[in-house]
C-alpha cells in the first residue's frame, strides 16, 4: 500500500503549536494550494485549502520558522479522521500528516528583514539556507565570448 502526498502552497495563518498531555508537540496549519488549471469558462484558478498537522520536532520546526504567507512544501501522508461534532453528528476530515516540511521560497521573497538561517543539523526535515552568501570561485569574464568553454 502506498499513501504519500506532496503539496506546495502558502500558509493561510501562523501555525498553531500545542502539546499533548504527555508533552508531545503538534503543530496545525493550513496550506493554500492553487490548482494547475482554471475554471471551464477560462476564469481564475481555484485554490484548495488543505489542513496539515506536524508532530514532534517537525511540528516545532514549522511553528518556529513558518508564518502566514510563507511558501511551504509539505511531504507526508493523507489521513481521514472521524470525529463527532458538538451536536452529536459524525463527521470526517481529511488532513496531511507531515513527515517533512521544506521552505518553498527564500527569506528574501517572503520577508525583507535579511537572510535566514535554519539549524544546519535539523534532522527533522527542513531546509538550511546559509546566513551569508558563500565565497565564490567564479571570476568575471570580459565581453569576449571566445573565452567561454562551450
Amino acid at each position: 500500500m502506498l499513501n504519500h502526498i506532496v503539496i506546495m502552497g502558502r500558509l493561510t495563518r501562523d501555525p498553531e503549536l500545542r502539546r499533548t498531555g504527555s508533552g508531545v508537540a503538534v503543530a496545525s496549519f493550513t496550506v493554500a494550494v492553487d490548482r494547475d488549471f482554471g475554471s471551464r469558462d477560462g476564469g481564475e484558478k481555484e485554490t484548495d485549502f488543505i489542513d496539515c498537522v506536524a508532530w514532534r520536532q517537525t511540528g516545532e520546526f514549522v511553528s518556529k520558522y513558518f508564518t502566514k504567507g510563507r511558501m511551504a512544501v509539505v511531504s507526508g501522508r493523507l489521513q481521514i479522521r472521524s470525529w463527532t461534532d458538538k451536536d452529536g453528528n459524525k463527521r470526517r476530515s481529511a488532513e496531511v500528516v507531515a513527515d517533512n516540511v521544506y521552505f518553498g521560497d527564500s527569506k528574501r521573497d517572503g520577508d525583507s528583514t535579511g537572510s535566514y538561517a535554519a539549524p544546519a543539523a535539523s534532522g527533522f526535515g527542513g531546509y538550511s539556507a546559509p546566513a551569508s552568501a558563500p565565497a565564490s570561485d567564479f571570476a568575471m569574464l570580459d565581453d569576449d565570448d571566445a573565452q567561454l568553454p562551450f
